[in-house]
């Protein structure tokens, strides 16, 4: 196998040689530092090395796993780290197969047609892509579907930007334990965790990106450019067993739902995330309760996000997508109207100031009245970081209080709609 057009950086040596040691690897730290291109070099080269075995990376959205892996990851790393290898596609079930019989499969755990055929078959490595959205339980699912044939170690390798400390793989990698009891874990050996940040790949950015790193809020440029783990912030508005004592599993039968989105304004791969949450609401026992039903956030250019959106409208049978004219909403109704000129836009403009906003949906959850379908990791890490003190508040927030704004508070001055 020809790799010479790729040299490992120094870090990504050590993650390689972390993935050979450990049966699950978690590779953490800042934006751009080289994880996945690593862990998928290795997805591919476990795939080379034994024949007819099937490998797969996942992420939560299978249109972001579509964007960011199919369409980048894997081209880039087939052009640079096996330029001789030929493969094909498969766009049916999305996986790539080489003339040794081995696949590489690329899929979400968003569609339920698409899980069951994934869950119903056994992989020799599982790459989790952006693991700080996935859930406890769809990790330990994914565990079960990890048996290689015989004389082929079984690899599971992780990569997220770190979240808050009460993520289940801070709960395993760095403190051992059992996420749903605390528990300490039995085969600690099996588990090897490294810390990779942007400047370990400064050779491989762009002119600047460093900078912009270090240019972003405090809380963000220690996840993103420091690679470091985020605690509950005292003087939040949000606390996490609201959260907690409402989390459903499922709902049902909603009478409306919204497609909430707070752009990232430059669209570009430099810029914030683009907040896209959904959410909903339905009368429960004579009170109206509200829903957060999924999160669609995307890193990344304009058509990404853009095709998110169109595709969390449709999913869910939204009323309408609102989205901030303060902050980019031309753009939105532009960029969504491309892909389908039928969905239902409002633009929403803010009258008041962030924390005035904020305070009577953080107030909704207090009192019980939001239920969180699912686990939301990325989000509730987000409400239970954020301070009226912040200068800036993340993506997914601003989202999800226009969203449970819009349904619980329309036209009562907590913002003007502008039709």
């Amino acid at each position: 196998m020809n790799t010479v057009n790729f040299i490992k950086t120094p870090k990504q040596i050590e993650a390689t040689r972390l993935m050979a040691e450990k049966m699950e690897t978690l590779l953490e730290g800042g934006s751009r530092a080289g994880k996945t291109l690593i862990i998928v070099r290795n997805v591919i080269f476990r795939a080379l090395k034994y024949d007819g075995t099937k490998h797969l990376i996942v992420r939560t959205h299978f249109n972001h796993a579509k964007q960011s892996i199919w369409h980048g990851t894997i081209p880039d790393v087939m052009k640079l780290c096996f330029p001789n290898i030929e493969y094909k596609e498969n766009k049916s079930d999305w996986f790539i197969r080489f003339i040794n019989g081995s696949e590489v499969w690329i899929g979400g755990t968003d569609d339920k047609e698409r899980v069951e055929k994934i869950f119903g078959t056994e992989y020799a490595s599982i790459h989790i892509n952006e693991a700080s959205q996935m859930s406890y339980e769809v990790y330990e699912t994914l565990k079960t579907r990890l048996n290689p044939p015989k004389n082929v170690p079984g690899k599971l390798m992780i990569d997220y930007n770190p979240p808050s400390k009460k993520h289940w793989g801070y709960k395993i990698f760095h403190e051992g334990v059992n996420p749903e009891n605390n528990m300490p874990l039995k085969n600690l050996d099996r588990y090897g965790y490294l810390r990779m940040n942007p400047v370990d790949n400064a050779n491989n950015l762009s002119e600047g990106y460093l900078e912009t790193l270090q240019s972003l809020g405090e809380k963000r440029r220690r996840r993103f450019y420091l690679g470091e783990y985020s605690d509950d912030t005292e003087g939040a508005l949000w606390r996490r067993d609201w959260i907690a004592r409402t989390r459903v599993d499922g709902v049902s039968d909603l009478t409306r739902v919204v497609v909430a989105v707070d752009p990232a304004v430059t669209g570009t791969e430099n810029s914030d995330d683009t907040g896209i949450i959904v959410c909903g609401t339905k009368m429960v026992d004579g009170k109206e309760h509200y829903y957060v039903v999924d999160d669609y956030t995307y890193h990344g250019d304009v058509y990404g996000w853009g095709k998110s959106v169109v595709e969390a409208y449709t999913k869910h049978k939204a009323d309408r997508v609102i989205g901030e004219v303060n902050n980019g909403g031309d753009l939105i109704e532009m960029n969504i109207r491309n892909y389908d000129r039928n969905i239902s836009y409002e633009s929403v403009r803010a009258t008041r100031g962030k924390a005035l906003r904020a305070e009577p949906i953080a107030d909704l959850y207090e009192r019980g009245l939001v239920h969180h379908v699912g686990n939301l990791t990325e989000l509730e890490d987000e409400l239970c970081s954020w301070t009226p003190l912040d200068s800036e508040s993340p993506n997914r927030l601003d989202a999800v209080v226009w969203g449970l704004t819009y349904l619980s508070s329309k036209g009562t001055g907590i913002y003007s709609i502008l039709y």
